[in-house]
């Protein structure tokens, strides 16, 4: 079974500024210490600048604290410091004319319980492209395989997950929000 959902959101700042605030909600200082606290470290790991094309890629590696399995699944997953370790891998491309940026993560670990894929999206809004941005985040999750393991916990991990993922975007949307604002009085 797949757990999957979409949520928009609609930024009252334009394109350029709500882009800058994405890129430093995992290393900006206050949402480290509050609504961010579960993102242990965020590392570079490539990063490209086409100037020619105005287009940028990267790569990034995020370690998170992993949500609490439920008791009956603890004994599955090896009963280590990793496993309360989530590691992702983020690959981000901003297409500077078109205004268009794209996020894809994906967990690079626990793969063999659950596999999480997030797409997130940031466009200029159609109704007022030069003063808002429209965000889109898909979110797609899949618990593995478990042949040991009966359906209804299968679900009940995909569950547990998905409430857990759609609280953290929240608390992002919640940072980008206040960091567009602070840019935003830098701007003026």
């Amino acid at each position: 079974m797949v757990v999957s959902y979409t949520q928009e959101h609609v930024y009252r700042h334009p394109w350029h500024r709500v882009t800058a605030a994405a890129w430093r909600k995992f290393t900006d200082a206050d949402a480290r210490a509050a609504p961010l606290s579960h993102i242990l470290e965020v590392h570079t790991l490539s990063r490209r600048v086409d100037a020619g094309s105005g287009r940028i890629d990267a790569v990034r590696a995020i370690a998170g604290r992993a949500p609490p399995l439920p008791l009956l699944l603890r004994g599955l997953v090896a009963a280590t410091a990793a496993a309360d370790v989530v590691l992702c891998v983020e690959h981000t491309t901003v297409d500077g004319p078109a205004r268009a940026m794209r996020v894809v993560s994906r967990n690079a670990n626990l793969r063999a319980l659950v596999h999480v894929e997030e797409t997130c999206s940031y466009r200029p809004h159609p109704e007022r492209p030069d003063e808002w941005t429209l965000f889109r985040q898909e979110t797609s999750i899949r618990c593995a395989p478990l042949a040991a393991v009966a359906a209804w916990a299968a679900e009940m991990v995909e569950r547990r997950c998905a409430e857990r993922f759609t609280q953290n975007a929240s608390q992002g949307r919640e940072v980008v929000e206040t960091i567009c604002e602070r840019l935003a009085l830098a701007d003026h």
